[in-house]
């Protein structure tokens, strides 16, 4: 019994690693014709799908993104896609009765985070475009955490809009976790910028660590940070 145990075992063996040989050998046969048209098609999937009326579509639309992101794909009509879905129920609005129906805010905080996957300077502009616009916490929270993993800072306009948006909350509504992804995004920005040179930003982190409505962690992180950004330059 163990020894036909062991035969099975090895057979079965020998068949997936045929298999995986001929798959294998199938992927290198693939022309480079053969490999633009089969990116043409997914990125027309997407686009197409993307566009469908439902939440359930967009979801899988955000599915198929994600694995694309996943194999290294970055194509710019991808993070069209996504500037497209960020945009649905904020700057392009579809109404029936004159009810919203197209406001999706974890669509478009799922658009946001790979936003910051693709980590260009044109997905850095939809991101900054997000926070212009967006109403929704749990969005503009994302929006400014892939600001800051994309890193990009021309001429300090994305720290002034993580600025700007960070205040509206600190005076209105502070937001813990909105506070918090701030913080964290200067601080991969000043790391990839070799500092902040930006007073507002110095100011709003001042006000962040002084603030006692934000919970203890994120005044500390806040007062972290600013010895950290004084090392910058020395």
């Amino acid at each position: 019994m163990l020894f036909r145990r062991f035969f099975i075992l090895i057979v079965l063996t020998a068949i997936i690693v045929s298999t995986a040989a001929a798959q294998s050998s199938t992927r290198r046969e693939m022309t480079v014709e053969e490999s633009y048209l089969q990116e043409a098609i997914e990125l027309m999937i997407i686009r197409e799908t993307a566009r469908s009326e439902t939440r359930e579509q967009k979801l899988i639309a955000l599915q198929y993104i994600g694995d694309a992101l996943e194999r290294g794909n970055t194509n710019d009509e991808i993070r069209q896609t996504l500037d497209y879905l960020c945009r649905e129920g904020t700057t392009s609005v579809a109404r029936e009765n004159g009810r919203v129906v197209n406001n999706f805010p974890d669509i478009r905080r799922q658009a946001a985070r790979y936003l910051g996957q693709i980590g260009t300077e044109e997905a850095a502009g939809s991101l900054i475009s997000i926070l212009r616009y967006e109403e929704e916490p749990a969005v503009i929270q994302e929006a400014i955490k892939s600001l800051g993993d994309i890193g990009i800072n021309n001429n300090n306009e994305t720290i002034m809009f993580i600025v700007d948006i960070t205040r509206k909350f600190n005076n209105l509504n502070p937001d813990n976790l909105i506070a918090l992804a701030a913080i964290d995004a200067f601080e991969k920005i000043a790391r990839n910028n070799g500092g902040i040179n930006y007073p507002e930003a110095i100011r709003l982190l001042n006000s962040i660590s002084a603030n006692t409505v934000y919970v203890a962690g994120v005044r500390e992180r806040a007062r972290q940070l600013l010895a950290e950004l004084r090392t910058y330059g020395r």
